[in-house]
């Protein structure tokens, strides 16, 4: 079990690798073959590639590790999280989590796709990292909500990603 582990390990490294090439191969000569995917590629921009290799490697920071989303799986927190990625995240990484978002477009590196990296197969401990430490630490712009936002508010915002970013998340409950 352990070596299969290390070789899936192994596999997942070599596809991230390659898919910031890709990325980066696609930022310098536009969208070729990949028809249109944008600047963030397959895999969330090459800063989340970044700190996915370091996650691979170490894991996530003390603090975090073993960290699970206590928050109930609900309407309720998906409207949360919602309205906290509209106030938070939507300017820089879009409405839809594309990274595509006005306030995102002239940072470099851009932010992530977060549609993408929301489906990865990552614990929640690599989220509430991402979110709370933010993008200094991979040279990026995102900055750390570990004391703007309230720990379940971070898991309310992990809830929504992990849910795919549901329109139908923020609009008011149907009465």
């Amino acid at each position: 079990m352990a070596k299969w582990m290390a070789r899936l390990t192994v596999l997942a490294v070599f596809a991230l690798m390659a898919a910031g090439a890709l990325v980066a191969a696609q930022e310098s000569s536009g969208p070729g073959m990949m028809g249109g995917m944008g600047r963030m590629g397959m895999m969330g921009g090459p800063a989340f590639v970044q700190r996915h290799r370091t996650f691979m490697r170490q894991g996530v920071p003390a603090p975090y590790a073993g960290l699970r989303n206590p928050l109930p799986d609900s309407p309720a927190t998906l409207r949360r999280g919602a309205e906290l990625y509209q106030a938070n995240c939507s300017a820089c990484h879009g409405v839809r989590g594309r990274g595509d978002g006005d306030a995102g477009k002239g940072l470099h590196p851009p932010p992530a796709a977060l549609d993408t990296v929301a489906r990865m197969p990552m614990p929640d401990s690599f989220f509430y990292w991402t979110i709370a430490e933010g993008g200094a630490p991979f040279g990026t712009a995102m900055p750390a909500f570990r004391d703007t936002l309230g720990r379940d508010d971070i898991w309310a915002v992990i809830a929504y990603l992990r849910a795919g970013l549901p329109e139908q998340a923020a609009a008011p409950p149907a009465r």
